[in-house]
């Protein structure tokens, strides 16, 4: 019987010798590699945290001792030993397990936030809250993949250092990497630490010559052991732990069982704050995701687990294909255009500019705060900064997208990839905030464009505007064709044009798809529908208001949060103007999505065609909308 058939619980592994330790190890390695290249996932991650998962579950009493994920993808060998082995021929799907952390499914995850450096802040809140009551818990925070890069790390331990007698332990997971090989001065001390042998081998020559030394030499030793700080400093620079005044342990063999067990032991005893620097290798076990330079298989789709090759590839271009493309040639013709992302170069599609523009392309790791606010300088030192990164991460720097870009009225282009509904990574990574929150940004340009040639052509646009932030989004499923309009209104695209004027459909993005299916289902039922697509959404385009006034209804197909969002902001122009039409938003509503497919979570919100189709055709009929009698309203709340 396999050993990890065994492992139901935490105290399954209490009993273990170093030799069933080893083949547990390779048993969930096994079963990662064969179930993930069957759903997709976060492999790399996770094949190299295997060991140090065991030894945290061995030396720790979870869920007692609360074991806090940063960002969350590196907890899949935390779900196997904590009974979840066989939810995992559904991960990420509906209904299935959570591709991070989730409360729902199990007493052992404390933490659901999968953006990465809030473990500490967690962490340090929760051992602070055990201490008040007095209680006697331990907290863990394992945090690595690029978030020792992240601000918010280090105002946690700024505040950590000097609680001496927190019960909190900080396992430093060190692979050198986070989507790619991490950037920063943090990342270079952490290299340099694992890289100089000096240091272990300096202290070795002194520990065995000055322990050989007849009666006093131990004692010797423990009195020059006082100077190991010293050594350290001049060595390795390790310095950077000890001015912060906590005790530090390492750097450790994340691979080694027994080393680990007794690092963390050590480091549990110590009763206050204790970082344990353990150093992973990337996609262990997995030959295919160790030869992998670019990311070591850090996320995959559908996979063989043999060669590591795609399962099915695609060959439509995706819309990043085309921001690539179209960024790279504005940088040849723009010499003053430079990029920024925050440890996102290849999965944003900036390593093009990059290679051909190394000295205009600044990766800040995952700092997205820096990355906004170091933009805006750029901008006021006379450069065009274009700062890519996903949808869901721009919420973490809203502050300096208002403070240090629109109020200093600083040309900088945002770039948001991921945007809408993204499905899988459940519901922090769906990009659905972003229009609600800039909406409220004062001079923002936001476009939102329907197929490629808007993407290539907003974005030219955007990089002209030198006196405001401007924003494109677009999502994450491939492109659709082009879809040409019939005229062209003041700025606003029309696509669809009925002589009866009943149905005014403002759909952007990539519902433009959707309002032209809707479209179609409007005119078999002989109702007058007009479909515009405004591009660019904010700031509200007059022509549209003029539209509305010569429509029955309108109607505003988004995707993005329904609240705050474009379509609430053309309300409030339409009622500004007195223009008497009504309008019904619709959008992703004002709650946490599960994980799943897009399309199934689409269905599951009524933003299909027949849904909203139906809605329209009883709204026309009515003479006027009644939300409250509204099937679609109802599949949207609670």
């Amino acid at each position: 019987m396999p050993l990890l058939d065994r492992i139901r619980g935490p105290r399954d592994l209490e009993n273990l010798n170093r030799d069933e330790l080893t083949q547990l190890a390779s048993e969930i390695r096994s079963f990662l590699v064969t179930s993930v290249s069957r759903t997709g996932g976060h492999l790399g991650p996770n094949l190299g945290v295997v060991e140090l998962t065991i030894a945290l579950h061995r030396v720790f009493d979870s869920p007692k001792d609360p074991i806090v994920f940063d960002t969350g993808h590196q907890s899949y060998v935390h779900k196997i030993l904590t009974g979840r082995q066989d939810g995992f021929a559904a991960l990420r799907q509906k209904g299935g397990l959570s591709g991070y952390p989730s409360r729902t499914e199990s007493d052992h995850d404390w933490v659901e936030s999968s953006h990465a450096s809030s473990s500490l802040s967690w962490a340090e809140g929760l051992a602070k809250g055990f201490r008040l009551k007095g209680e006697d818990r331990t907290v863990v925070a394992v945090i690595g993949d690029g978030a020792l890069t992240g601000g918010m790390t280090w105002e946690a331990v700024n505040n950590i250092a000097v609680q001496k007698d927190l019960p909190l332990v900080i396992v430093a997971n060190d692979n050198g990497r986070s989507y790619t090989p991490t950037v920063g001065g943090i990342a270079r001390h952490l290299t340099s630490l694992r890289t100089d042998r000096r240091y272990e081998q300096s202290l070795d020559f002194i520990r065995k010559a000055m322990t050989q030394t007849p009666f006093v030499g131990q004692a010797a030793y423990d009195w020059f052991h006082g100077l190991k700080i010293g050594l350290k400093d001049v060595l390795a620079p390790q310095g950077l732990f000890a001015d912060l005044g906590m005790k530090y342990v390492g750097p450790i063999d994340g691979h080694d069982q027994q080393e680990l067990e007794h690092a963390l032991l050590q480091a549990k005893r110590f009763g206050g704050p204790v970082i344990v620097h353990v150093l992973t290798q990337k996609g262990r076990g997995f030959e295919a995701a160790e030869q992998h330079e670019e990311d070591r298989f850090h996320s995959v789709g559908q996979i063989d687990e043999i060669t590591g090759e795609p399962l099915a590839v695609s060959s439509k271009r995706s819309w990043t294909d085309v921001f690539s493309e179209e960024v790279l040639k504005i940088g040849h013709d723009r010499q003053d255009v430079v990029t920024l992302t925050a440890a996102m170069l290849h999965p944003t599609g900036l390593h093009r500019f990059a290679e051909a523009f190394p000295e205009r392309t600044f990766d800040v790791g995952i700092a997205e705060q820096h990355a906004v606010a170091s933009a805006a300088g750029l901008s006021a030192a006379g450069l065009h900064p274009v700062v890519a990164i996903y949808s869901t991460f721009l919420n973490r720097a809203f502050d300096q997208v208002v403070m240090d870009v629109a109020l200093h009225r600083q040309g900088v282009t945002f770039v948001l990839d991921r945007a809408g509904i993204t499905g899988s990574d459940g519901a922090s990574h769906n990009g659905v905030w972003d229009c609600s929150i800039l909406s409220v940004v004062p001079g923002l340009h936001l476009a939102a464009p329907r197929d490629e040639t808007r993407l290539r052509e907003a974005l030219r646009a955007a990089v002209e505007i030198d006196d405001a932030p401007s924003v494109v989004r677009f999502g994450k499923d491939k492109l659709p064709p082009d879809m040409e309009a019939v005229r062209n209104i003041d700025g606003v695209d029309v696509l669809v044009e009925s002589e009866e004027q009943q149905v005014l459909l403002v759909a952007h993005g990539a519902f433009v798809t959707l309002g032209l299916e809707v479209a179609e289902g409007l005119t078999a039922q002989g109702i007058g529908v007009t479909v515009v697509d405004p591009v660019w959404a904010l700031p509200v385009n007059p022509a549209l208001v003029s539209l509305a006034a010569d429509h029955d209804l309108v109607i505003t197909l988004e995707d993005s949060g329904v609240v705050g969002g474009l379509g609430s902001r053309l309300a409030q122009e339409l009622a500004r103007n007195e223009v008497a039409t009504p309008i019904r938003e619709f959008g992703v509503p004002d709650r946490f999505l599960d994980h799943g497919s897009r399309s199934e979570i689409m269905e599951e919100l009524g933003l299909v065609p027949q849904e909203l189709t139906r809605y329209a055709v009883e709204t026309v009929l009515r003479g006027q909308p009644h939300p409250a009698d509204d099937p679609a309203v109802d599949t949207r709340e609670g």
